[in-house]
């Protein structure tokens, strides 16, 4: 069985359960597994493949939970760089008509070079527009291609302009054919063994572009197969208002009476979750998919984290799509989670101070989110809302899983040496210097070792520049 040793890391930040830091540890990996975590000195000091962690930082490999990866073709298109989400969605629309099977598998590849590069390890992404041939395999393929640890979604829009949905007709498919590929899908790729590298989840898209009762069944569909939902909820007030005029009800409400409530269905952006529903998704351990970057890009507002993790809501981070982020950079994510959520609490500071008691520095109390805060998202909470318990965190018997951070870079001058963990999301954010995934080194000091990215993106590129002219045809 191949044996990884890292040897001698400045640091080992396990996020465990006890957010055990270890200094001048390693880890030892046998057969995909972690073997040992420990002090340097205790574990083997040899391996088949040796990484020489001296001044660096190991943390779990990321885990990204809500993702377009397709979208990497339309990043910064001019005609949407202003635009608020359902204004964004029908100028990208026409766009995506033109996607093909190259298209996906290309664009993936990119996305998913761009999440492994961050130090994400696991990544979900919802497709949910299938046009001229595409299929949820393309995506697939890209994920065997690239080495990373992938969630499937079989993302889907079913209702059209003319039945009062938002995308145009020309774009969604018949509800019964989305059902049956669903269950192809999930008989031929799903795999739910400890250490799997592929997962597949149900995902009509949002509640302005598929039925309620395509909701319905998907989550009778998934439930019989055992599988997870995924969906987007409450992303913005538009979304808000949506519901409430076609289902006269709250984006909770509509959740709950179609069955997508429980601790199998995770949630993309809820940052109009209100109090009752922060309490029903605590209830019924119902995930939310944090995407701070793209919620801000799309002006959509800032999620109630805080209150969300204090109510017992399981809580992860999703870089959301590619043409809304407009990238895919986890350490980024979780950064921009971290100062979000203190600036949502200082726009509420007057409210609660009213009587002057914030003037001249008055301590308002703990900070809204830590460093360590937003990394817990970003490793356990997204193990947790996508329902595994083989990643995570480092510890013996834990899928091999980790990401390096080289502390002796220009970003973390002066940073590390206080607190290496605390500097990864203070400093700026950084590449990772080597990814691992299931045991397999898939980046090694900086470089992704599975594919050749000038080629990729070079055609990338040229795939971008296509479908976009295609749409102005």
């Amino acid at each position: 069985m191949p044996t990884l040793l890292i040897r001698n890391a400045r640091c080992v930040a396990t996020f465990d359960t006890h957010q055990t830091e270890l200094r001048d540890a390693s880890v030892f990996v046998r057969d995909k597994l972690i073997e040992a975590v420990g002090p340097a000195a205790e574990l083997p000091q040899t391996a088949d493949d040796v990484v020489d962690a001296r001044n660096h930082l190991v943390i779990p490999g990321l885990v990204n939970t809500h993702h377009h990866m397709v979208q990497s073709l339309t990043r910064a298109v001019p005609q949407v760089q202003n635009a608020e989400l359902f204004s964004w969605l029908r100028g990208l629309y026409p766009i995506w008509a033109g996607l093909t099977p190259e298209m996906v598998f290309v664009s993936h590849q990119i996305a998913m070079a761009e999440l492994l590069l961050s130090g994400c390890s696991t990544s979900s992404d919802h497709l949910y527009i299938y046009p001229n041939g595409v299929r949820l395999d393309d995506s697939i393929a890209a994920a065997r291609a690239t080495g990373l640890r992938f969630v499937a979604t079989r993302g889907s829009m079913s209702v059209g302009q003319s039945l009062g949905g938002l995308p145009p007709d020309r774009v969604v498919e018949r509800e019964d054919f989305i059902l049956k590929d669903t269950q192809r899908l999930i008989e031929c790729y799903h795999d739910a063994s400890f250490g799997s590298m592929l997962n597949v989840a149900v995902a009509p898209c949002s509640p302005f572009s598929v039925s309620q009762d395509l909701m319905r069944e998907s989550a009778a569909l998934a439930r019989t197969f055992k599988v997870r939902l995924h969906t987007h909820l409450a992303e913005n007030d538009h979304d808000l208002a949506y519901t409430r005029e076609k289902f006269n009800c709250t984006p909770t409400e509509y959740a709950q009476d179609l069955g997508w409530l429980g601790d199998d269905v995770w949630h993309a952006h809820c940052v109009k979750l209100d109090d009752a529903g922060i309490s029903l998704f605590a209830a019924t351990r119902t995930g939310v998919a944090h995407c701070p970057c793209s919620n801000m890009r799309l002006a959509s507002g800032i999620a109630p984290i805080r209150k969300m993790l204090d109510a017992g809501v399981p809580v992860a981070l999703g870089v959301d799509g590619s043409a809304s982020n407009d990238g895919a950079q986890m350490v980024n994510e979780a950064r921009q989670a971290l100062l979000l959520a203190r600036v949502g609490r200082a726009l509420q500071a007057p409210e609660k101070h009213a009587d002057g008691r914030s003037f001249f520095g008055c301590d308002l109390g703990p900070a809204e989110m830590t460093a360590r805060d937003a990394l817990i998202l970003a490793t356990r909470g997204g193990a947790q809302v996508l329902g595994r318990s083989d990643i995570g965190h480092l510890a013996p018997g834990m899928c091999a899983d980790l990401a390096l951070f080289d502390l002796n870079t220009l970003a973390f001058a002066g940073g590390a040496v206080h607190d290496p963990v605390g500097a990864l999301l203070l400093c700026a954010s950084p590449q990772a210097a080597y990814t691992i995934v299931n045991g397999r080194v898939v980046v090694r000091q900086g470089q992704l070792t599975t594919v050749e990215l000038g080629p990729l993106i070079e055609r990338h590129n040229a795939l971008a520049v296509q479908l976009v002219a295609s749409a102005k045809a």
